[in-house]
């Protein structure tokens, strides 16, 4: 099996448990902020009135309407990125670490409040993405230029989509077409050899709406691993990828739908190099795609229902060394919603099937599940409740419940209040390989969470306190001891034996001085194996995103300041990954009415750091993009 993905690596990425007080400090922090007029990335609209969002309860709501902890990424960021990955983007806003073992097509991991990986539930335009067997979603195969839009939701929500969404959800959106046929082209070149090219055309009329794209990105890369005992060359990567949605209005209250994405991606990696294992050009295969069907009705007023099915694949396999795993993901959900006045009721039905193929494993379990909520926003006061219970083949009943409330206290302040529990079923991989135990049991959370936030204008702050625990971590473990049967004898094997705690504070602000508009956000946290009191692997207590931007003679130009403290590299804290600062310039313009410019320089200074222990990460990089329009 690939070392990419041994439980020894996977060991490096979770934790097992400990207590320990943490130290907010707030009132200083607050303080620098406001003084500093910055946090919260300009895409947290956190109280834009006009903005409509669909994650936090599965229903289009009013961005103002809710009492959870939202950010936005809009299409004009994500062209900014220039040759970033999404995780890159995701790591600009509040409450979001991201590791990655390499370049933009190596294993990436992200971390929303410094949850692991697998405790985010993705989504692509509806459609569950995950993988049986490391747990979470690809992140570096889901193509950046499909994308049109963001939503992070941070904090469980389990309530709402059942399993997985233990530390947040991440509700990805591709573009959608509207008006006369406009097609367009882009490409860009960076640093490294990078290339990118894109082509598509969106549109609608008489009643049909239509949005096709397709994508290519590849680059030389830089080696990955610089230590002895390593192929000393480029890992590059190239990336293809088609996406589509076409949509129908049946009658002005009825619609149907069809989303459809498609992803390659050939990486390259090193692989420890022996005598057995001679010096090799490495290389991982990805292969992702997302299909959904769906049917929106409007029967009243009040009543208004969709139907949805949705199915997924996430492929992985290394060569030339012979591994393989294949994750086939099938969803059925059966929403209805009732909006009374000022108060919203939803019921739901949902039906979710999980498969894994790899190696000797050819295993598949399901999840029946009936999901309620309540919504009311009457002036000052905002109410959600939300209830759902699960039934798993193999576990049984899983019962998860959230309650929100927001309190507009004062004219542009308002004060939120949560708690709710959430859970995660074991991956097939953890109860079926070779390292696996059949009897492990669901990773399991309870979250509060208190805030404050205050707009006007173009102002906003906002701070938010929360404390998750987690029960029965699934951990690998290289004890025999604790391992089942012969399990023991291929070294360790996954176990339930840790609790993790993840608690810390996030202060965000936006503001405008004259012609420079800035933004920004500070975290301080303690993910923490509460057993043992270790801080979790590669997760910095202290981290922050500032950023500005102004227009000047049609251009628009941005600084970005990405600053972590230091983490430790494995999960006994012997390891130390130090801090570091990061300096990346932006510069964007409409050179005519179909012609746009981007521009980026990533990392100014050439600041060297490492995001896992002896993997590089890569110095200054440049990229140039031009994308034509046809309107």
């Amino acid at each position: 099996m690939s070392s990419q993905y041994s439980p020894l690596c996977a060991d490096a990425q979770t934790v097992s448990g400990a207590r320990a007080s943490f130290a907010l400090r707030s009132t200083g922090l607050a303080a620098a902020l406001v003084c500093m007029a910055c946090a919260a990335q300009a895409q947290q609209l956190a109280l834009a009135l006009g903005e409509t969002v669909v994650t936090a309860n599965r229903i289009e709501q009013p961005l103002s309407d809710l009492v959870a902890d939202m950010s936005i990424v809009d299409r004009q960021t994500i062209e900014t990125a220039g040759a970033a990955g999404v995780a890159d983007v995701l790591a600009r806003l509040p409450g979001v670490q991201m590791v990655r073992t390499g370049g933009v097509g190596s294993n990436t991991s992200v971390y929303l409040r410094g949850a692991e990986t697998r405790f985010t539930a993705v989504y692509i335009d509806g459609v569950r993405i995950d993988s049986q067997s490391t747990g979470g979603a690809s992140w570096q195969d889901i193509p950046l230029e499909a994308i049109d839009r963001i939503e992070v939701l941070r904090g469980p929500a389990a309530a709402v989509y059942g399993s997985d969404a233990i530390g947040g959800v991440v509700q990805i959106f591709t573009k959608k077409g509207e008006g006369k046929p406009t097609p367009y082209v882009g490409l860009g070149w960076g640093s490294r050899g990078t290339v990118k090219a894109q082509t598509g055309i969106s549109g609608g009329q008489n009643g049909w709406d239509y949005s096709l794209g397709a994508s290519h990105a590849s680059s030389n890369g830089f080696d990955a691993r610089t230590v002895p005992g390593f192929n000393p060359d480029a890992d590059g990567y190239r990336n293809n990828a088609f996406n589509g949605r076409i949509g129908y209005q049946i009658t002005p209250n009825q619609r149907v739908e069809a989303t459809a994405l498609s992803s390659y991606m050939n990486a390259g990696y090193d692989a420890t190099v022996s005598k057995t294992a001679p010096m090799a050009d490495d290389r991982s295969i990805y292969k992702m795609s997302a299909l959904g069907l769906n049917w929106q009705a409007k029967w009243s007023d009040v009543y208004s229902t969709r139907l949805q099915y949705t199915q997924s694949r996430d492929y992985y396999e290394t060569r030339p060394s012979p591994y393989k795993t294949d994750t086939r993901l099938h969803n059925y959900l059966f929403q209805n919603e009732w909006k009374l006045g000022v108060q919203t009721v939803t019921a739901a039905l949902e039906r979710r099937e999980d498969s894994l193929v790899n190696g000797n494993i050819d295993r598949s379990r399901s999840q029946n599940a009936l999901a309620l909520g309540y919504g009311l926003h009457s002036g000052k006061h905002t109410l959600q409740l939300n209830a759902r219970h699960d039934r798993d083949s193999e576990f049984g009943g899983n019962t998860t419940g959230s309650a929100a409330y927001g309190y507009e206290f004062l004219p542009h302040w308002r004060a939120t209040a949560s708690a709710g529990n959430a859970f995660r079923a074991p991956t097939l991989y953890q109860r079926f390989s070779m390292y696996g135990d059949s009897s492990l049991q669901p990773e399991k959370a309870r979250n509060v969470e208190l805030g404050l936030k205050w707009g006007k204008g173009s102002d906003s702050f906002s701070a938010t306190v929360y404390r998750n625990n987690v029960s029965n971590l699934i951990n690998y473990v290289g004890k025999t001891g604790t391992c089942p049967g012969n399990v023991g004898a291929f070294g360790g094997c996954y176990a339930n034996v840790a609790n993790a705690r993840y608690e810390g504070i996030t202060f965000a602000a936006s503001t405008r001085i004259g012609v420079v508009n800035l933004q920004g956000s500070v975290d301080f946290q303690n993910p923490r194996d509460t057993g043992k009191d270790l801080q979790l692997a590669r997760r910095s207590k202290r981290y922050a995103n500032l950023s500005a931007d102004t227009l000047v003679a049609g251009w628009k130009l941005g600084v970005e300041m990405q600053m972590a403290g230091r983490r430790f590299d494995d999960a006994a804290n012997k390891y130390v990954l130090g801090g570091y600062t990061l300096w990346n310039l932006s510069a964007q313009k409409q050179l005519s009415r179909q012609w746009s410019l981007v521009a980026r320089l990533n990392n100014l200074s050439d600041k060297t750091y490492e995001l896992a222990r002896t993997y590089a990460t890569e110095g200054r990089s440049a990229y140039v993009g031009v994308t034509w329009t046809g309107n």
